[in-house]
């Protein structure tokens, strides 16, 4: 039981035993002569009258909390939404099984061949299901909104980012190894922290919720903990194992895999962390996105030169079929952001989904397929074209698109355009 609830207890206890005794005293004093039960009475109201009293105060006095208490509380506090976050996690995924291994079977296609056909089957398949995943998953705290200002500044700032790779690369500096230990290191984060609500499923005999390592003095310290949770380190173990392959001495040929692991992983957790918090706002952005996609793809070579020298996993890779020319890149690639920013889209009409409660389509799945069908389109003009295509250029219109569709469908326009999130917004209590 917790102190205040003691503390409350004991006062009521006390105050039903003061009562009890003060009806037996007055009881009692009725059988005296008149003038002394009289003054037995009066001395006994006076009791009662004192007695109440001190009991009240007893009974609304607090105990004073000492700052270390207090921090001790908000720890316990903090674990506790952390555990209840976890389990909600946990169920999501048990709910979500069957795209998670589907997922993981995926990762078997390149063993099959490097067939054309079978990239874009690969790409196809690991976007579409990922952009449905990291759209339902739970999280544990609230993610951070997009602000209209910051979308509208979105393109700046990622051409101000590219165009300073570029210019890097054309002046004989390369970025990529810095820029990569940054990125695999933050994905290991990432592949721990995407990996424990899988872990619960795969070992659900075994209770993660209790299960914790002690920490040497020394180190309890300095991290201000005295236990960890197992199933993080385990996964955060997975993560680091990962980073310690793909900087292994071996060819990416060899290894690609391993890298479109964390960047799955980054993408996923970013999905999770981030909302765009209005529709307008997911429109401005998307907006914005589109031009900056087009622009550097059709009208430079910024985006393809920076995407095949900067090498980092923030992208999906496939081996390339052998071909009888040369290629400068031995991969099929599909960019992160194709993944993450209409992700992004797809999650928040989810959001749509919750608060309207559509009677005729889904905002959801309608976003879902209409990713899906932006997608494919983006891959029908490379084979048409034989050049990279701003991904964007498809998927962008799609999305809004639909959207505004399905509420047409729904008799909803004017409520999904004004559509935002509420600030106080809590997850679901387990």
């Amino acid at each position: 039981m917790k102190p205040t609830l003691l503390f409350c207890c004991a006062a009521a206890v006390f105050t039903a035993s003061s009562s009890s005794s003060l009806a037996f005293q007055t009881t009692t004093t009725t059988r005296l002569p008149n003038k002394v039960a009289l003054a037995g009475r009066r001395i006994t109201s006076s009791s009662t009258a004192r007695s109440l009293f001190f009991n009240n105060n007893q009974a609304t006095q607090q105990p004073i909390e000492t700052e270390e208490e207090k921090q001790k509380r908000l720890k316990l506090e903090r674990l506790a939404e952390i555990e209840a976050g976890e389990i909600r996690r946990q169920r999501r995924v048990s709910e979500d099984k069957l795209g998670y291994l589907f997922l993981f079977a995926l990762q078997f296609l390149p063993l099959v061949g490097n067939d054309r056909y079978l990239s874009i089957a690969y790409f196809f398949g690991l976007a579409v299901t990922t952009v449905y995943l990291g759209g339902r998953q739970e999280v544990i705290d609230a993610p951070e909104k997009v602000t209209k200002k910051n979308a509208l500044y979105a393109p700046v700032g990622a051409s101000l980012a590219i165009g300073g790779l570029y210019l890097l690369l054309k002046n004989g500096l390369d970025p990529t190894s810095l820029y990569a230990v940054g990125v695999t290191v933050f994905g290991a984060l990432c592949i721990s922290d995407i990996g424990v609500p899988l872990l619960r499923n795969l070992l659900p005999s075994v209770d993660f919720g209790t299960a914790e390592i002690d920490l040497p003095e020394g180190i309890a310290k300095k991290l201000d903990v005295d236990r960890l949770p197992i199933d993080g380190l385990i996964t955060l173990g997975l993560g680091l194992l990962c980073t310690v392959v793909y900087w292994a001495p071996v060819a990416l040929e060899n290894k690609f895999l391993v890298s479109n692991i964390i960047a799955w992983a980054l993408g996923m957790v970013s999905l999770g962390a981030i909302s765009l918090g209005s529709f307008q706002t997911g429109a401005i952005l998307l907006a914005g996105l589109f031009c900056y996609d087009v622009f550097w793809v059709f009208g430079t070579d910024v985006m393809m030169t920076v995407a095949t020298k900067v090498e980092a996993p923030v992208k999906f890779l496939y081996t390339a079929p052998p071909s009888d020319t040369p290629k400068d890149y031995p991969f099929s690639v599909l960019g992160l952001g194709d993944v993450v920013i209409p992700g992004l889209f797809v999650r928040f009409m989810g959001k749509v989904d919750e608060v309207l409660q559509p009677k005729n389509l889904s905002y959801f799945t309608t976003a879902t397929f209409a990713y899906g069908a932006g997608l494919a389109a983006c891959f029908g003009a490379n084979e048409i074209f034989h050049n990279g295509q701003p991904a964007l250029l498809y998927l962008d219109p799609s999305l809004v698109g639909s959207a505004l569709a399905c509420a047409a469908v729904n008799n909803q326009v004017s409520d999904v355009w004004e559509f935002e999130e509420s600030g106080d917004e809590k997850p679901e209590e387990v």
